[in-house]
């Protein structure tokens, strides 16, 4: 191999499949309610932290405004979310979870859940257990700003 080569296998590829095959189940899953994985992220964001900003909510869901404010558009018209103006600031706009989310919420939770499972299978609890950990570490060593990252 040269240089230049990507190994067919490196752990952006690995990672990168493992997300998209997640993503890919969870759609075929939630379909029937209406739900992307994109909107599910955005729900479970909600659900976690109350309700948020749209500008917050776009960076916790790394997208740029303009997605975002598409994407609450979309869940907006099919009642998954409301907009409410800040008290203290009428620019800004709060994005809050509906009685329809929370009627549904713990159904799409199974339905991530059995996903996770499938995934999962074959594997020990104990492997699960390393995996976890693996993915947390990882998460935290990219997490931390590097000197090279200042210099981009």
């Amino acid at each position: 191999m040269t240089d230049c080569e990507i190994p067919p296998e490196s752990l952006g590829f690995l990672m990168h499949d493992a997300t998209r095959l997640l993503r890919r189940r969870f759609e075929l899953r939630a379909a029937e309610l209406g739900l992307t994985s994109a909107q599910w992220r955005l729900l479970v964001n909600l659900m976690r932290r109350g309700p948020l900003p749209q500008a917050r909510l776009a960076e916790f869901l790394e997208i740029e405004p303009i997605s975002l404010s598409r994407l609450v558009d979309r869940m907006q018209e099919a009642g998954w979310v409301e907009r409410h103006p800040d008290p203290n600031d009428r620019r800004i706009r709060i994005v809050h979870a509906t009685d329809k989310t929370r009627a549904v919420i713990s159904e799409v939770k199974q339905i991530a859940e059995t996903i996770y499972a499938d995934a999962l299978t074959g594997l020990s609890p104990a492997t699960t257990d390393t995996l976890m950990g693996a993915l947390r570490q990882i998460i935290a060593n990219l997490s931390s700003p590097t000197e090279t990252d200042h210099d981009q």
